[in-house]
């Protein structure tokens, strides 16, 4: 039998690159629908479209990933009231932000998944000990990406808004891309502090 924590970071490394494809397919589709003039309620069909697609083609997969995803989750009961606070805040804040800034809402949107994952990253492995650094990964790469599009959209597409947002967009996929390939890169036992009684194996 594959060591758990092995398969909770492959599970997770199909996830995260399913996500990454999903973000993908939709930015491009959805400039090509702004490009067009398409109607609003286009946009709606085109994400639920994408991840639809993408988590519809590995539902296999994905029942199988399940138990691992669903071990690693499970943990967050262990934690203290203050950290569930803290982790909520970086998942939701940045997100919540954008009703009342929503000009900046793709740099929020990089700005919650880059927070949430490392707040999530920090909080696994001090319950845990569990070093889960697929999501370090996206972490890393979605805050870093927030100066790069500031940059880009100032510069290059200041006039092109749209593909200004296209750019942020692809930049979310990045990140999740690195993080399931690094999730499948990585050798040996894996982290440690998950339940063995959670498995879900992707072969």
């Amino acid at each position: 039998m594959q060591n758990p924590a092995v398969e909770s970071r492959r599970a997770f490394g199909f996830l995260f690159i399913s996500v990454s494809i999903a973000v993908g397919a939709g930015s491009v589709i959805s400039e090509l629908a702004y490009i067009n003039h398409l109607p609003l309620y286009y946009y709606a069909i085109i994400w639920i479209g994408s991840f639809g697609a993408v988590f519809g083609a590995g539902a296999a997969k994905f029942r199988k990933a399940a138990p691992a995803i669903r071990g690693r989750m499970k943990s967050s009961i262990k934690w203290s009231t203050g950290d569930k606070a803290v982790n909520g805040i970086c998942w939701a804040g940045p997100f919540a932000a954008i009703g009342a800034f929503p000009a900046f809402y793709q740099y929020f949107i990089l700005l919650g998944i880059g927070l949430g994952n490392l707040s999530t990253y920090l909080f696994l492995r001090k319950y845990s000990g569990a070093d889960n650094r697929e999501q370090l990964v996206v972490a890393a790469i979605s805050l870093i990406a927030i100066p790069v599009a500031a940059v880009i959209d100032s510069s290059l597409f200041v006039t092109h808004q749209d593909i200004a947002v296209m750019v942020s967009r692809i930049l979310i996929a990045i990140a999740y891309a690195a993080g399931g390939a690094y999730a499948f890169s990585r050798k040996g036992a894996g982290p440690v502090g998950f339940d063995p009684t959670t498995s879900g194996s992707l072969q």
